[in-house]
């Protein structure tokens, strides 16, 4: 099998609800702990901006190596085997110390990690109750965001949780897209801020909520007469860029983030029974080019309240809503709606897309350890990449081996 150029990108979990004190529990330098998680697949067609392909795959195979470095730091290393036409492709999707004891609730996290931006992105994927991530992840954030970077976050010595934090990253993977390479980007290109609160109703539920802003420096698109964009690679059997697989498919130069999460188990206890659910929902703003003046053209297609036209709408955005019970120890089942609305560039005017997906799934857990699914994806696109209405059937397996951390909230 071909082994295609190494491909180097980063993500972390940042526990919403653990202190950082929790990651000094056992492991140390002569007894890390090491992890592999297996993630195959069969899929029955192709979704828009996801990474799984139609028929047999791997997914999202996981070799984690973490350990305390002393008494003072701890450290965390992942690798990434993913397979795309055919290719082997080898990530490092994150390569992060952190500090254990700075004063007055502090913590810094400096390498290579998973932003802290919404609920979903700061967990690995193979957490996740559905097979891909929603589609305004796909859409805005290239699934998960990763990057290299650093992380100053706090948390409040407050009976209600509250954590904050800031980021600095180089954002290669949400750079606008530069087909002529005329484009000089910033080096340091993006800037997060972040803020999550939550606590108990009772014994049996809980809650979080959070705030999220990202800048990103070169998120404008470049001037129209030098775009011509094509169709997104997922509709070109070998058009699918390798090094770039993780990069958001829609940029701005701000993108706004609101999430919630509420969790039930009788008395607390997840084992046997819970109820997750989950919501968030993402603005995109200025993505237009600054050469661009909307005002001085009459709209193209002549439908202003649908964005048709040179200028369009002035945002971009997305959201979902999700719901997953586990009713006994071994299965779970989960209902997850969600939408995306973007904006395609066609020389010197903007056309308005919209994907719609409704998916169901059904999974069996042997163990903690161990993970079936069979999930539906019912996908409605409205002039989106070009995709058609569809009915796709997953068929996934997560397999966890050796010492693995715990999840988060």
């Amino acid at each position: 099998m071909t082994v295609s150029t190494m491909r180097l990108t980063g993500v972390a979990v940042a526990c919403a609800l653990i202190s950082t004190q929790a990651l000094a529990n056992d492991p140390t330098l002569t007894n890390p702990a090491i992890s592999a998680v297996l993630d195959g697949y069969y899929q029955s067609a192709e979704r828009p901006m996801a990474e799984r392909v139609e028929g047999f795959g791997l997914g999202h195979t996981e070799l984690a190596l973490s350990a305390n470095i002393d008494d003072m730091f701890y450290g965390k290393l992942t690798a990434i085997v993913e397979i795309h036409d055919g290719e082997t492709e080898l990530g490092l999707e994150e390569a992060f110390i952190q500090t254990l004891a700075m004063p007055g609730g502090f913590s810094i996290r400096a390498g290579r990690f998973l932003s802290d931006i919404g609920y979903l992105n700061n967990q690995h994927v193979h957490t996740d109750s559905f097979s891909d991530r929603p589609a305004a992840y796909r859409a805005f954030l290239g699934s998960h965001y990763f990057d290299d970077g650093v992380r100053l976050s706090y948390v409040a010595p407050t009976d209600l949780y509250w954590t904050m934090g800031v980021e600095a990253f180089k954002g290669d993977s949400m750079r606008a897209e530069d087909e002529h390479g005329e484009r000089d980007f910033e080096n340091l290109g993006v800037y997060t801020a972040f803020t999550k609160f939550g606590g108990d109703i009772g014994d049996n539920s809980s809650w979080q909520a959070g705030l999220s802003y990202l800048r990103n420096e070169n998120g404008r698109m470049t001037a129209a007469e030098e775009h011509d964009h094509t169709e997104p690679e997922v509709h070109d059997d070998h058009g699918h860029d390798h090094d770039h697989s993780h990069s958001a498919q829609y940029t701005g130069e701000n993108t706004y983030v609101a999430d919630f999460v509420y969790k039930w188990a009788p008395s607390g206890n997840y084992k046997y029974q819970h109820l997750t659910v989950s919501g968030e929902y993402f603005r995109v703003t200025d993505f237009k080019p600054f050469e661009e003046h909307h005002d001085d053209h009459d709209d193209h297609e002549g439908h202003d309240d649908h964005g048709h036209g040179e200028g369009g709408k002035d945002y971009q955005e997305g959201w979902y809503l999700s719901s997953v019970y586990q009713f006994s120890p071994n299965w779970s089942a989960g209902l997850r709606y969600g939408e995306v609305d973007t904006q395609m560039m066609h020389g010197d005017h903007f056309d308005p897309q919209k994907l719609k997906e409704t998916e169901v799934s059904l999974a069996w857990h042997h163990s903690h350890f161990s993970t079936v699914r069979l999930q539906y994806t019912n996908q409605k696109g409205t002039n989106f990449d070009g995709i058609e209405d569809d009915n796709v059937i997953t068929l996934q397996y997560v397999m966890t081996l050796g010492a693995h951390g715990a999840h988060q909230f």
